[in-house]
């Protein structure tokens, strides 16, 4: 029999809205439209209404709410995948570039449409559409319409790679019994940190339901990347030192420059590579850069970068693996503005050392082992972030922090396994109609 969680006053109001919320619902779509954030061509999937036909058999769908969690998922399915070949997976998420992102890397019998909003009337059009034998939410993004629907279909529904902030916490707290309601939907979940399992304990998801195992992120594969073109591009450097930063923001990229500038006083031929986390502000920094007096190439343009190129702006999409590749020493965006920083698991596992600024909150306990593991090197501006770009040009200085980052990125490959196991012990259970484990 279906377990109902006592449904508190916040979350029946909530329902009472969201159930008469579509005239609400489509002014804001047609204002995000406005905005550049929808994909015209595929806006009815926020509606609820599916541009593709559900697949035969059994279907596991999975929802991330952008690129970096998204992205986490990629090795997982591949593990399921392979351990059931007859198994669809359909991976939801919101917004356009972790669209663009899943398209591209999604593999055989994986596909990607977008989340409705959450409005009834497109969650029960969603619903009714996909059915889905499993429904899975990663890291804590949670909206009560699809998870009451979700429940309510009979639907078993994990949480992986929970996460949550302190400052999430906090918002929570002020609408504590709808949280309740809502986490207690759960049947299981995997937790990255002791952290975030203190806090949804706290918002009332009970402690038998949960598994501290780390983060996903940690499992997930390297990031794939073009042979030939690594080999073209090691061959017009010829030889000349290089340093990566990687998804810098808007206001990050001047410190970033200064940077550049003060440490080619010491190594001339120095070429820093620039991945925006954002390419479609690739026109506005080519702009800026050369009203700055730098000598640009960019990869947009397919231009390579000669002897007298100071910046290489690499904006497109899905080439970190590329960049990460070909640098030995690579700085994090999002951590020199309070953006919280980005996955430091992606440089580590590709031989990179790793700099970042003060603002990791985003992957605060990853960042906290890198630094004990001596990995990583804080940096707080400009100044600092040259010196230590010099210092590193000594190649073994740079391979020995390279090395640790290695050593601590893949301890963790098992959270995969882990994650894996689960959710093919409940599909199994769910196929044979029985009682679906509670342990991971």
């Amino acid at each position: 029999m279906l377990f109902r969680p006592p449904m508190s006053l916040a979350l029946a109001g909530y329902l009472l809205f969201a159930g008469r919320a579509k005239r609400f619902a489509e002014r804001k779509l047609a204002g995000r439209l406005e905005l550049g954030k929808e994909d015209a061509t595929r806006l009815d999937e926020r509606r609820g209404i599916a541009s593709r036909p559900r697949p035969d058999g059994r279907l596991l769908w999975f929802h991330a709410a952008s690129v970096g969690e998204s992205l986490a998922l990629l090795e997982l399915i591949r593990r399921v995948i392979e351990d059931d070949s007859e198994l669809s997976v359909l991976v939801t998420t919101s917004t356009v570039t972790s669209a663009a992102v899943m398209e591209s890397r999604l593999p055989d019998g994986a596909f990607h449409q977008y989340i409705p909003l959450d409005a009834t009337v497109f969650v029960r059009r969603f619903l009714d559409h996909w059915h889905p034998a499993l429904a899975v939410w990663t890291e804590s993004e949670l909206w009560p319409a699809l998870m009451t629907e979700t429940h309510a279909r009979n639907i078993p529904m994990l949480l992986i790679n929970a996460r949550m902030s302190k400052a999430s916490y906090d918002k929570w707290c002020w609408l504590r019994g709808m949280a309740r309601s809502l986490l207690q939907r759960f049947d299981f979940a995997h937790v990255q940190d002791d952290i975030t399992a203190g806090y949804l304990r706290r918002l009332g998801l009970p402690e038998e339901r949960m598994q501290v195992t780390g983060t996903l992120k940690e499992g997930a594969a390297a990031l794939p990347y073009d042979e030939g073109e690594r080999a073209q591009l090691a061959s017009d450097l010829s030889g000349r030192p290089v340093w990566l930063a990687a998804s810098t923001h808007e206001g990050e990229e001047e410190k970033v420059l200064e940077a550049h500038r003060l440490a080619l006083r010491g190594n001339p031929r120095l070429l820093l590579i620039l991945v925006p986390r954002h390419p479609q502000r690739g026109d506005a920094l080519a702009e800026w850069l050369e009203g700055d007096g730098w000598v640009i190439a960019r990869r947009s343009r397919d231009a390579r970068f000669g002897p007298d190129c100071q910046v290489y702006l690499a904006d497109t999409m899905g080439e970190m693996g590329l960049w990460y590749r070909l640098s030995p020493i690579s700085f994090v965006g999002g951590s020199l503005t309070r953006t919280g920083g980005h996955n430091p698991f992606e440089p580590a596992a590709l031989g990179s050392a790793i700099l970042h600024g003060p603002y990791v909150t985003n992957f605060a306990d990853i960042y906290q082992r890198l630094t004990e593991a001596g990995a990583v090197r804080l940096v707080l501006g400009a100044d600092t972030l040259a010196r230590a770009v010099n210092d590193l040009m000594n190649p073994g200085t740079a391979a020995a922090m390279a090395s640790a980052a290695w050593d601590v990125s893949s301890a963790g490959a098992n959270v995969t396994d882990m994650a894996a196991g689960l959710l093919l012990d409940w599909l199994d259970q769910v196929e044979r109609g029985g009682a679906a484990p509670r342990a991971g």
